[in-house]
């Protein structure tokens, strides 16, 4: 590595400031550039002291052009341009339906943020003054509320005393010498009732003693008679500085889980427009360098900013919404643990001073909303995750997409394909042949993809003169056969037959529900159980303890007690290249255990979920409302769950529960009726 400095710029001889500045007009703009603009202090001093710096090196070395990219970064950053809020909750509800349909427990979470950050805009600080000359009183208290400020005037400590057992005060502006009840004794009252409440003396008999006595009990500042009100504004504007922004910066940080396509992505960019908000993503997936998000130091050759900063840039405004996309998909590596920067940058009591390692200055990100996507929880780092508030993106159901596609995806694939001149209309019946028999997702992406085939297909034809000069077409189910061949899907459960020791089981993945086929089978041998599928941990616990049980509990099924000593049980789970894991599979594998054992066929239409206990007892189990949507998408007419899951129900959609028969179970045993024929 090289490093440069001054003495070795042997080529760059020694001048004057002045001198310097004349014969470099891009400093001398620069320079101009930096008294002119409104930056922060530190912002300005930090780029005037890198001006100075390299005004001595040459034009030609690599460490004048790393000051003078430094410098321009540093101007090109919006340290205090905010976009002004909308905050006006119908337009934003109109926003919110006109991107998605459904989704109503997501608007209803964001409209809350937004009704929150509506009062906290409206607040008005209360600030108390107490002294007992009403003319002082009067004129601070007048001065006060021309500021908008919530204001109450006090003649006497007693009064004062009063106020504040009654009252939240943010600030108290107290005389120090009054009858019986002095000002410290107001400041010791009021932090009593209020730690946060900050108090500024004030008095015509300063001194020093006074004014450490004041400070050591907690005052914010201490002003003498007779009081300047230029003074006064500025000590009271500091004093709330730090009260509005613990009030601003306590906020949430979103985080929508859910499987892909949900419309997770385009939620945010639905938040920023409705709040008139900048709205900038990057994506976490695969970052496994600190750098990448925090920066490189200006050592480096090649050094830039993270792309935090890099985005705050590019959007203009220090109040963007951010979103992180894919925060579950993040890396980790030697190269440091990416997930640490967004400890900091993630909470609002840390991110108000981010230091990247570029600017090496703080930027104040506490403005700034930040929204996290991800497809599951279970690969955020704990201490990350422990900043967000989970929100889930349910998939949609049949109706939803039929209604999305009749809404949205249809008329801009239309416009995407050129297809606009024409009329072109989908029959009811053939969309919903394209999401039963075309694709098998909770999302929407392969509707979009199949549609968007449908359109291009046509357009194709309408070149073609297929349809001569008629420019009213109709897309039938027939019509879809056609365009996109044999049905790629059908109702799983419809192709297979009731068989001996296979159970279907309801899955959770992060891609959305799933049915899965549990097989048993047994064979001469000495009591092994051989467990294949790919299968993880917890998934062979319950397989564990789903034949412990049957085995202690022999006697009640009828089973021989020298079955076990002289067979070997063999539990697999087909698609054994996809791993599998989880607790929710403890009930499909005692029924097809049990229907093993006892020679009864398992009927293949009831689909089984649920955790177990080596008693028998029945546990919750999660991804109700994904395994409801498998269980309906594979044609499955009666669902078992656990008796504990019967409270979530009350927030599934009756549409998604009409076609289905719910049974809950509180033991094990209960299975056998219901499932064995």
């Amino acid at each position: 590595m090289i490093f440069f400095n001054k003495k070795e710029n042997k080529e760059a001889p020694v001048k004057k400031s002045n001198e310097v500045e004349e014969g470099f007009s891009e400093l001398s703009k620069l320079r101009k550039e930096i008294m002119e603009k409104d930056l922060p202090d530190y912002v300005a001093k930090a780029a005037l002291k890198e001006l100075d710096r390299i005004k001595y090196v040459s034009e030609s070395s690599a460490e004048y052009t790393i000051g003078i990219n430094y410098i321009d970064y540093l101007l090109s950053l919006p340290w205090n341009t905010l976009t002004k809020d909308n905050l006006d909750l119908n337009r934003a509800a109109e926003i919110l339906d006109m991107y998605h349909y459904g989704l109503q427990e997501i608007k209803d979470r964001i409209l809350e943020h937004l009704a929150v950050r509506i009062l906290k805009s409206q607040k008005r600080f209360k600030i108390l003054v107490v002294d007992d000359e009403k003319l002082t009183c009067m004129n601070i208290k007048h001065v006060l509320e021309k500021k908008e400020y919530e204001v109450y005037g006090a003649l006497s400590g007693e009064e004062a005393l009063n106020y504040i057992n009654k009252i939240n005060f943010d600030l108290i502006i107290t005389d120090l010498k009054m009858k019986e009840v002095d000002g410290l004794s107001v400041l010791d009252a009021a932090k009593k009732a209020s730690p946060s409440t900050e108090v500024i003396i004030i008095t015509g008999y300063a001194t020093v003693s006074s004014a450490v006595e004041a400070l050591k009990k907690g005052s914010f500042h201490f002003l003498s008679k007779p009081i300047k009100l230029d003074e006064l504004i500025s000590t009271v504007e500091n004093a709330l500085e730090n009260q509005l922004v613990e009030f601003e910066s306590k906020g949430p940080i979103l985080c929508f889980v859910g499987p892909p396509g949900t419309g997770k992505t385009s939620l945010g960019a639905a938040i920023a427009k409705s709040m008139n908000r900048n709205f900038i993503m990057i994506s976490l997936a695969g970052v496994k360098d600190e750098a990448q998000l925090r920066g490189h130091r200006r050592s480096y050759v090649g050094a830039l900013p993270g792309r935090i900063i890099q985005e705050i840039r590019r959007a203009g405004s220090k109040n963007p919404v951010f979103m992180l996309d894919e925060i579950d998909k993040i890396g980790q590596d030697f190269k440091g643990d990416p997930s640490a920067p967004l400890l900091e940058i993630l909470d609002p009591h840390q991110n108000k001073n981010f230091v990247d390692h570029y600017l090496d200055i703080p930027f104040d990100l506490s403005k700034v909303m930040f929204i996290a996507t991800a497809n599951t929880t279970d690969t955020i780092p704990a201490p990350l995750l422990d900043r967000l508030e989970i929100i889930p993106v349910h998939g949609y159901l049949e109706e939803e997409k039929i209604e999305i596609c009749k809404r949205h995806l249809i008329s801009r694939e239309i416009k995407e394909n050129g297809l606009i001149d024409y009329n072109i209309v989908f029959e009811h019946e053939a969309i919903k042949k394209i999401i039963k028999e075309y694709t098998k997702e909770a999302g929407l992406r392969n509707l979009h993809r199949q549609v968007s085939s449908i359109l291009r297909k046509t357009a194709r034809k309408i070149v073609n003169k297929e349809f001569g000069e008629n420019k009213n077409i109709k897309i039938t189910s027939k019509d879809v056969e056609n365009l996109l061949g044999p049905p790629k899907y059908k109702p799983t459960i419809l192709d297979v037959k009731d068989r001996v020791g296979v159970a279907t089981a309801l899955a959770w993945t992060p891609y959305g529900g799933e049915i899965l086929f549990i097989e048993s089978t047994k064979m001469p041998g000495s009591d092994k159980l051989i467990l294949t599928g790919s299968l993880g941990n917890v998934l062979k616990e319950s397989a564990q303890a789903a034949l412990s049980f049957i085995k202690s509990n022999a006697h009640l099924f009828d089973i021989d007690n020298n079955f076990f000593k002289s067979h070997d049980i063999h539990i697999h789970v087909p698609a054994g290249a996809i791993p599998k894991d989880g607790p929710s599979a403890g009930v499909p594998i005692f029924a097809s255990l049990i229907s093993l054992i006892t020679g009864k066929k398992c009927k293949r239409d009831i689909g089984l979920t649920g955790e177990i206990t080596l008693s028998g007892r029945v546990l919750p189990v999660g991804g109700i409302r994904e395994k409801l949507l498998a269980a309906k998408l594979a044609g499955i007419k009666t669902v078992i769950f656990p008796e504990k899951n019967e409270p979530d129900f009350t927030t599934i959609p009756n549409s998604l529960t009409q076609d289905l028969k719910i049974i809950f179970i509180k033991e094990l045993i209960e299975t056998m009726d219901l499932v064995l024929i």
